[in-house]
């Protein structure tokens, strides 16, 4: 008997071919694959008829419910990968993708809807199980290019023109309930700082504001100032509002997204007459700055583990039209919302900067 023959033999799971096999096969990209599996456009037909044939020999499934191979990984598009909102999503994704045995891949848009589009298509080309998108645009193309793949899809903070699943935040309840409160606090005359219009959330604020506004009975024309804002356009809005010429100067304003409330921040500190000020998401050190600041906070915590659990919820099979999810918003009272009796005396000289 040889040294080896007390050995057995171990039988090892065999692993399905993935697109990638089939690129190998058929020397193409995995782009090509793709189009092939999709009948994409823009394949030439003996090129298509390779691919086809190493398919055949790999025995990779394209048809049925189980068409793509599983990889047991998900994709994460994000605007902006520097800033707190999308690390937190991005960190409640990768928790619950881990709790279900998969692997993350978190790329980031850098606030443009070309580089949207394109990595969409990219990251379904690699052939992921599932995508969450952040949408940097609102385009129609944006869902076209992993229709048809089987790719489950989930917007994530904004919608997108299409059939897909989407996890929002409640932009208008978070506004409302900013301005109830500054009223309950004596507050008559608000003003709106928003953010740029064409961007879905800053639409959605700015019409709760001035909606709220009517429906209060809040005198004077609502005051609005929409972005993209510099500090030298947050200067000239407040210096406008704030005039002691008239009785309607402002004495509160609510920054319409976190860019314009750091803004707003420097900008206040220059003024003589004392504003008061609700921002919209929590900050770092928020309750530091003196005076501590109030807040409309988002969850993003939970935006990204609610859309995450809805993309798993697919990949199991769940076949129910897309659904939309508004998760509530919270406001963080601290003491820069409040009424303060200086801001009804009249100031000297205003030196803002």
């Amino acid at each position: 008997m040889t040294a080896l023959s007390g050995l057995r033999a171990v039988r090892r799971p065999v692993r399905r071919p993935t697109m990638a096999d089939v690129a190998a096969e058929a020397h193409v990209s995995i782009k090509t694959v793709s189009r092939v599996v999709n009948r994409g456009p823009g394949v030439r037909p003996d090129t298509a008829e390779r691919v086809r044939a190493a398919i055949e020999r790999l025995g990779f499934r394209t048809t049925g419910p189980e068409a793509r191979s599983r990889v047991h990984t998900v994709g994460l598009v994000v605007e902006t990968l520097a800033g707190p909102f999308s690390a937190q999503i991005a960190a409640a994704v990768e928790r619950e993708t881990r709790l279900h045995g998969y692997n993350l891949i978190t790329v980031s848009a850098e606030r443009s809807a070309a580089p949207d589009r394109r990595l969409l298509h990219d990251l379904a080309a690699r052939c992921v199980d599932g995508l969450i998108v952040v949408p940097a645009g609102e385009a129609a193309r944006t869902e076209s290019q992993v229709a048809g793949s089987g790719i489950p899809l989930v917007y994530l903070g904004r919608p997108a023109r299409g059939a897909a699943d989407a996890v929002l935040s409640d932009n208008q309840g978070g506004v409302r309930g900013a301005v109830e409160h500054l009223v309950a606090h004596g507050h008559r005359h608000i003003g709106f700082l928003g953010g740029a219009p064409p961007r879905w959330t800053a639409r959605q604020r700015r019409d709760a504001f001035v909606h709220t506004h009517q429906a209060l009975g809040l005198p004077g024309t609502p005051r609005v100032a929409m972005g993209p804002h510099t500090r030298d356009s947050l200067v000239h809005a407040l210096r406008t509002w704030s005039r002691p010429t008239t009785s309607a100067t402002v004495t509160a304003v609510i920054a319409g997204d976190n860019r314009v409330t750091l803004l707003a921040l420097y900008v206040l500190r220059g003024l003589t007459r004392p504003v008061s000020l609700v921002g919209y998401d929590d900050i770092e050190l928020a309750d530091l700055i003196e005076p501590s600041m109030t807040v409309v906070h988002q969850d993003p915590a939970a935006l990204g583990q609610k859309a995450a659990q809805q993309l798993f919820s697919r990949l199991r099979g769940d076949r129910t039209p897309p659904q939309t999810f508004v998760l509530p918003t919270r406001l963080i009272v601290r003491a820069s919302s409040r009424r303060r009796p200086e801001a009804d005396q009249e100031p000297g000289r205003n030196p803002e900067r």
